[in-house]
Parts: structure tokens; sequence; C-alpha cells
């Protein structure tokens, strides 16, 4: 059994638009964890032609948000495999928690596979005029979903430098889109990360400098500079 106490937990949350995406992956590259993508698990679960797999497809499709339910099924299922695996040195959360509601499901979860001694949750902060900047400008990869953020090099990627697959502006990426999103950020996902703040867990950066300064920030609050 993997779980240990010394299990590194990153937790990365952030408005729409505040890069996660880049920094989970400047994150693994560097730090070599396993990663638990809510939007990952999704779309794999998707593609499972059964009645949950079917109406994952319509939510996501539509635009919807798959309620907390299916999502912390998702979870249990990957940590269970995570904790089969010999040795974990430790694992980034994206896409989740969502709410007050899943932020304490997690810490129960993690709790009960004894991964809870060593939780970070990193808060990538931007202000609202910046996320809607950044997001009626990005690009999402039709094949494999990959997000590219209308940032550094990724300004100037023409087709998905993972799977080949044409590059498109995601229809609810408009100005009303964008502030629907940050309202239910604000009203949804906000608690979530008062609650890391009054566990003592939360860490904030500043999402507005370049992707590297991001990255050099998270790294050296982790202590892995």
């Amino acid at each position: 059994m993997a779980s240990n106490n010394k299990t590194d937990v990153i937790i990365l949350i952030g408005p729409p638009g505040a890069g996660k995406g880049t920094q989970l992956e400047l994150l693994q590259e560097k730090l070599h964890l396993d990663y638990i993508g809510s939007g990952e698990l999704l779309r794999e679960r998707k593609k499972t032609e059964d009645f949950t797999g079917k109406k994952i497809s319509q939510c996501i499709d539509k635009g919807n948000r798959v309620p907390t339910p299916v999502i912390f099924y998702l979870w249990m299922g990957k940590l269970e495999e995570l904790s089969c695996k010999e040795t974990v040195k430790g694992f980034i959360i994206d896409g989740s928690p969502r709410t007050l509601y899943e932020a304490e499901m997690l810490d129960l979860a993690l709790g009960w596979y004894e991964w809870d001694q060593n939780v970070r949750a990193i808060f990538i902060k931007i202000s609202a005029k910046e996320s809607i900047q950044r997001l009626l400008k990005r690009r999402m990869c039709k094949d494999c979903g990959r997000i590219f953020p209308y940032l550094g090099e990724f300004r100037h990627i023409e087709k998905c430098d993972e799977c080949g697959g044409e590059l498109y502006a995601r229809p609810d990426d408009t100005v009303e889109g964008v502030k629907k999103r940050l309202a239910w950020f604000k009203t949804d996902v906000m608690p979530a990360v008062r609650y890391f703040k009054k566990r003592g867990l939360l860490i904030e950066i500043n999402g507005e400098q370049s992707v590297a300064g991001v990255s050099h920030d998270i790294l050296e609050a982790i202590g892995q500079k």
C-alpha cells in the first residue's frame, strides 16, 4: 500500500484563465508527481457508453457542471488506483474542489488514504479584467481537449502540440460567458478557497506575471527551488 504521511498533495485552484493547466504541466515536469484532473477523468469516463457516460457527455457538450457525487466517485477510483502503487511521491489535483462541500469531501478522502499531512492548496490569483482578456483569446484542441492559454509561446501555436488536432475558440469564451463563470467562481469556489485558508493550507500566488514567474513563485512557496 502506497499511503504515507510524506506524500505531497498539491491542489491547484484559480479563476477562469488563471493558467492552472500550464502550471500543472510545469509542476509535473519539475517534480514528477502523479495527476488527478477532474476534466481528464470526465473525458475518459464519458467514453463508456452506459447511462453515466452518456449523461457526462451531455453535460460537457452543453457546458453544464457534472454534479459532485459523480465527480467524487471518479476521484475515489483514482485515489484507490494510486494507493495500489508501491510508492507515491505525491500528486497534483486540478479541476476540484469546485465548492465548499467538495473541499470538505476531499479533506475526508485524503485522510482516509493517509495523505493529509502534507497538503498545499495553491491559489493562482488574477483579476476579473485579466481573466476576461485571457479567455477571449485562448483556444482548445478539438480532438484531445487540451487548452492553450494566450500566454508566452502558446500564442504562436497553430495546432495541438500533443495530438496535432485543430485549435478553436470555445463557444462560451465570450464576455458574457466568462462573466458568468467568474460569478460562479466567486459564489461557489471561493468558499472552498477560504476553507483551505482557514485550515492553514492556502498559498496565494500572483498569476498576473509571466508563466515562468508564476512557476518560480509556486516552486519557492512549496520549498522546491
